[in-house]
This record gives structure tokens, sequence and C-alpha cells, in this order.
């Protein structure tokens, strides 16, 4: 196991801190990981917190594996990213996400596959930067973000890759509110994970889940392997 993430328990919310001590890449171990945490937690927990480190949610997927070289490690690695970000947007558990700081790319998946997203103010970026670094937006991501992103931001977060302040995020999409600090953002986060843990139902909440998202989530699977491709077949251009 590493130290990527630590797990705390407030009640009956399931806190996990991704902090890998840099800009919270989403690797193979670290989407490994949190999926492994994601299993235990969902029959532990009534819902659950993502927080990132000071002045970073995440900056997403590992770029030295994507520019490396080995098609095998690049392919793996993405491949379980997507798994990971399915795994939120269907999640049997409420999920607020505490964003500390940027997030952008796979980071701004995974806000976008929350239900409920609490950002720092500060000087950060939110968006999906993905065309401006050489790559093509992938099918599953234009899935996500149609659902989750404002109809007026669609376009320009996507294919034209705009990148936002915090504030600027709650209007895209990324973002439902904005907090003073981290440690503020965090206590948000746990204080509204908490209140859903109080007021919903943990069955219905998932029958609705699934009516809500079930079918978006079998689209982006069936998706899946032509978008891997495509991103393999367009490494950072």
């Amino acid at each position: 196991m590493s130290n990527l993430f630590h797990t705390e328990m407030h009640g009956d919310v399931a806190v996990i801190k991704f902090d890998d001590g840099k800009a919270n890449v989403l690797s193979l171990a670290a989407s490994q990981e949190l999926l492994g945490q994601l299993d235990i937690l969902e029959d532990e927990a009534k819902a659950l917190v993502l927080a990132g480190r000071e002045g970073f949610f995440s900056a997403g997927f590992d770029l030295k594996v994507m520019q490396g070289g080995d098609s095998d490690a690049t392919r793996k690695m993405i491949a379980s990213g997507v798994d990971l970000f399915l795994r939120l947007y269907t999640y049997g558990l409420p999920v607020v996400s505490a964003c500390t700081g940027h997030a952008l790319a796979a980071g701004a998946i995974l806000l976008m596959c929350s239900d409920v997203r609490i950002g720092a103010s500060g000087s950060f970026k939110i968006g999906l930067n993905e065309v401006a670094a050489g790559m093509p937006v992938p099918a599953f991501l234009a899935e996500i973000a149609s659902d989750r992103l404002s109809r007026r931001h669609y376009s320009h977060a996507t294919m034209l890759a705009r990148l936002y302040s915090p504030t600027e995020a709650v209007d895209a999409g990324f973002l439902d509110e904005v907090a003073s600090d981290r440690e503020a953002t965090v206590e948000a986060a746990i204080n509204q994970a908490t209140t859903l843990a109080e007021t919903l139902y943990q069955k219905p909440f998932r029958i609705t889940r699934e009516t809500v998202r079930g079918a978006a989530a079998e689209r982006i699977r069936g998706s899946l392997g032509d978008d891997i491709t495509s991103l393999m077949n367009h490494p950072l251009d």
C-alpha cells in the first residue's frame, strides 16, 4: 500500500485525502489504490468526501508516462483512470469533492463525476485542457461533460480547452460553490456529505443513481475500446 491516500471516518462519512506530495497525478498506482478504497468504503460509509492536497486537487494523468514511449504502460494507466471515473460516476454513495487547488484534465473529470463539488478560492485553474495539450477529447469525456457542465460552457470547456478560475468554474459547472481556503473547503465538503448521509435513504439513492446515470454509463462502456485507442494514437501531438 502506498502513501497516496489517507482515509478517515467522520461519523458515517468517509474522507479520502489524496496527497502525492506534488501535483496529485493520476498514475496507475493512484487509480488502482483509489478504486480499492471505493470498494471497501461502499459498505462502510453512507457518503464519501474526496479531498486534494494544498494547491492541487489533481493535475490529471501522469505526463511522464504519457510521454515515456511505453504504450502498454500508457494504455494501462488510461484504462484504470477511466474505470475510476465510471466507478465514481455510478458510485453507490453520494460523493462530495473538496477541490483544494488546480484540477486539470483527468482532475476535472473527477470533479464532474462527483455529486457535489466545493472549491477553494485562489489563483487556481480548473478545466479540460486536453486539446491544448495535443490530445482529442474522447467520447467518454464528452458524454460526462455534456451531463455535468453548463450548456453555455460545453463547447468552450471541451473543444476550446478553456480553463476556469474557481468562481468561473461554478458558472461552468465544474464546481457548485467556493470556500475561502483548503481547510474551509474540506470542512464544507464534510458538512455537505454529513447532511447527505443523514437525509438520503441508501437503497432509493442507488436505484435513482442507476436511473439517472445508468444509460450514459453503458454508452461510455460501449465506446471505451475506441476511446483508449484514440488517445493512444494522439499522445500529446
